[in-house]
């Protein structure tokens, strides 16, 4: 009887630390700043989503078409006066789990300094994923970021296209 009372309060506190954590991640959520991945001219993307947003996560190159020739665009995009990161190069699937060289990031980067005249100072890999080489590479030039910041950030998507709905991401 004695063993199983203490086997309750055992699982009594063990669910309400559970709780715990799950309102503080919450709350965390709720304050941190608002990312929005997949930010293209080449992509359709809410203007809610991009006003929502405090971070937008831009792709150099999305099919073929460097976001440096559209400089209309660009120019918008300075214009929401968001922090501006780069989502990749070509954001193509796993883009990053194969091993790239610094040229290969370099034109990423040089696309991204033509259309917004400034370096990009972070960097999310497409899907999240990325070679243990990749993270050595990106983080010789630019901060990553990676699951850890999906967890504590709201991260919405450019036309709807993550892996969560964007109107879940809002409720949680």
């Amino acid at each position: 009887m004695v063993r199983k009372r203490i086997f309750v309060d055992i699982l009594i506190s063990f669910l309400f630390f559970i709780l715990f954590l799950i309102i503080i991640l919450f709350l965390i959520r709720l304050f941190s700043e608002k990312q929005l991945d997949d930010v293209s001219p080449e992509i359709s993307c809410e203007r809610n989503l991009l006003k929502k947003a405090d971070v937008l996560y831009v792709i150099p190159k999305f099919n073929n078409k460097s976001i440096a020739e559209n400089k209309s665009w660009c120019e918008q995009i300075k214009e929401l006066d968001k922090k501006l990161a780069m989502h990749g190069v070509y954001h193509a699937y796993n883009e990053f789990l194969e091993d790239r060289n610094e040229n290969y990031l370099n034109e990423g980067i040089s696309i991204f300094e033509r259309c917004f005249n400034f370096s990009p100072k972070k960097f999310k890999p497409p899907q999240l994923e990325i070679s243990e080489n990749n993270k050595k590479l990106i983080k010789q030039k630019m901060n990553l970021d990676a699951l850890f910041n999906q967890i504590f950030h709201k991260v919405y998507h450019c036309n709807d296209t993550g892996e969560v709905s964007n109107k879940f991401v809002d409720r949680f």
